[in-house]
């Protein structure tokens, strides 16, 4: 293998990028990133760099660094076809690039509503979203969130810190019930108000006109004026290369659990990656999945037989907290809580019919998210009024039970 193409600007593009060499692959090495930006992290885009700009630490992939270790990037690049019997990437402007393998690390774009578009509407997934959002927040504007997941949060968060007004519409009777349950959705979005955010719940926004302000955002409970509209409702895997090419696509791209595509050697990994996890295929967009996967895509392109079974973790800082989450629940696992969801600190154990933990939620309780990961990956029990007792040690526990 002499030449790998890694299609994506984002983390998995990166982390592939850096494996490679690390692991004394000494081919060569192409990077394309179909934004203007050279390869950067999406998570601070509705943190620290929606708030401040600080760019430093975004970059994924330095000049310095790329060129000191002969990998090429090439940024506003769109390649527009997989030609893996050729060995060759096709690009938008007919090109070829040589391919011995290639990964996909398209990612997902922000899904839009039908009829909420426009100057003044935002979606957040890349740089330059955060850059126009940024220029519309400050103080008297009002910001009105649409969608109550964890962006959603974090957006208001800043918007808060930088004296705008909020209003969350969420569409269902509970943020985040899909995520996390109802009882912990209630306790993020009591969170949330309690830092001035209105939320308000079984709302369906129904589109969007010009008023006085700017905006005004019809909704299923009345008109709302606004200065600026962001659309946090999820998002969705950019696919079209591997449709073009000829991969399985279900939900993302289908792969195994060596992050291989249904074309030899073809790998997918990040949010766009839809793979094999506790029983059931998953497509997780979560920065820590996109770094760990990518990790073992590389691996496999090496030769190695390395599969891809980590706990899923993600977190999420709004509003001066720290929200963690690992592992997947099961619609039929119970729920233990560790504290009380009023308490300034807690976290939620899930438990499946054997008593194994498969997924945990804390508030600003980062020490036993990591206790809960190493019970998810050993497969280990622990008995349930431990689990609850806050004076309980979790770490010994874990110890006792390892």
């Amino acid at each position: 293998m002499r030449s790998v193409v890694l299609v994506g600007g984002g983390q998995a593009g990166a982390v592939a990028a850096r494996t490679l060499r690390r692991r004394g692959y000494d081919g060569a090495i192409t990077v394309l990133a179909d934004e203007p930006h050279r390869p950067y992290q999406r998570p601070p885009l509705s943190k620290e760099y929606l708030a401040a700009a600080d760019d430093s630490g975004l970059e994924l992939l330095p000049e310095a660094w790329t060129t000191e270790h002969a990998i090429e990037v090439r940024t506003g690049t769109r390649a527009a076809e997989i030609c893996a019997r050729e060995g060759a990437v096709l690009l938008a402007d007919g090109s070829r690039i040589p391919a011995d393998a290639v990964l996909l690390a398209t990612g997902a774009r922000a899904r839009r509503l039908p009829g909420l578009d426009g100057d003044g509407v935002f979606g957040l997934r890349t740089r330059d979203d955060a850059d126009g959002l940024r220029e519309r927040l400050g103080p008297g504007t009002h910001l009105v969130m649409v969608g109550g997941g964890f962006i959603g949060a974090e957006v208001a968060s800043v918007a808060r810190t930088r004296g705008a007004a909020v209003t969350m519409l969420e569409a269902g009777p509970v943020p985040l019930a899909q995520a996390v349950g109802a009882r912990l959705g209630e306790a993020c979005a009591r969170i949330a108000r309690a830092n001035g955010v209105d939320v308000r719940v079984n709302t369906r926004v129904d589109g969007l006109r010009t008023g006085t302000r700017g905006l005004v955002v019809r909704t299923s409970d009345g008109d709302l004026e606004a200065d600026v509209v962001v659309v946090g409702v999820g998002a969705e895997p950019n696919v079209e290369l591997a449709v073009a090419s000829g991969l399985e696509v279900g939900h993302g791209v289908l792969v195994d659990q060596y992050c291989r595509t249904s074309t030899e050697h073809v790998y997918a990994a990040g949010d766009v990656a839809e793979h094999p996890h506790g029983g059931r295929r998953v497509r997780v967009e979560h920065v820590d999945n996109a770094t760990r996967q990518a990790a073992v895509a590389a691996r496999n392109m090496l030769g190695e037989q390395t599969p891809y079974d980590d706990p899923h973790w993600f977190y999420s800082d709004q509003f001066g907290r720290n929200l963690q989450h690992v592992g997947h629940a099961g619609t039929h696992d119970r729920m233990v809580v560790r504290g009380d969801l009023e308490d300034e600190s807690w976290t939620a154990f899930f438990l499946d019919d054997a008593g194994l933990v498969t997924a945990a939620f804390a508030l600003d309780a980062g020490e036993e998210i990591a206790v809960a990961r190493e019970l998810i990956s050993m497969r280990l029990g622990v008995p349930e009024h431990v689990l609850a007792d806050r004076d309980a040690d979790l770490f010994e526990a874990l110890e006792e039970v390892g």
